[in-house]
């Protein structure tokens, strides 16, 4: 079995990658001795720079091998983009100055008062992951996945992460967290992006 190293902490976004790995035999390891690496600063302005940073950084510590790093969050037309890069300190007094990552539940507070006098049709948006892939300290290749949606009034769903229960996809009618790890990564941005990934590795061998 193929194994794929991530550099990440965030038990969600593992189970994300575990889940769109599943039907590719795909094993998903967390970067050995991840906890005790020195922090990547995420200052980028796109979801792209951020991602790169982090593979070419964690890469280092892994030699020989590929590790794949995402960033990821959610666009609102109506907020002009936000949270975007700030997706995961949104509710933070200041999120651009690097503060640490806020709860979801407070994430998703603010979004819900951001978007209160917002009517429905207005309230469209969409998930972005941006995966880079690195070895060695070299970025090999760039991913890009995106799900449209709508941002609902109110949470609807237990699985999932983040913004996932008040995202709500047309396609499927249901929130993010209304679907299993697996169904998921069939509709959602970060399952679009790991499957380029995979496409991109047969491609390679």
């Amino acid at each position: 079995m193929q194994r794929i190293l991530i550099a990440t902490s965030n038990q969600g976004k593992l189970r994300d990658f575990a889940g769109a790995a599943a039907p590719h035999g795909i094993e998903i390891a967390l970067l050995a001795n991840y906890a005790s690496l020195p922090e990547v600063k995420e200052d980028g302005d796109t979801f792209e720079a951020n991602a790169r940073k982090k593979a070419e950084h964690y890469s280092r510590h892994a030699a020989g091998e590929i590790v794949l790093a995402d960033d990821s969050g959610l666009e609102v037309n109506a907020l002009g983009g936000a949270p975007g890069v700030h997706s995961a300190r949104y509710a933070a007094e200041q999120p651009h100055l690097l503060s640490n990552n806020t709860d979801d539940q407070a994430n998703n507070a603010r979004l819900l008062r951001e978007l209160k006098k917002v009517p429905p049709e207005n309230r469209a948006g969409r998930f972005v992951c941006v995966i880079a892939a690195a070895r060695d300290g070299e970025i090999l290749a760039v991913f890009r996945g995106q799900a449209e949606g709508m941002i609902l009034d109110r949470p609807r769903g237990s699985n999932g992460f983040g913004y996932d229960p008040l995202f709500y996809s047309p396609r499927i009618k249901k929130t993010f967290a209304e679907l299993t790890p697996e169904e998921k990564a069939t509709y959602s941005h970060r399952g679009e992006a790991f499957r380029k990934f995979i496409s991109w590795s047969i491609d390679q061998r």
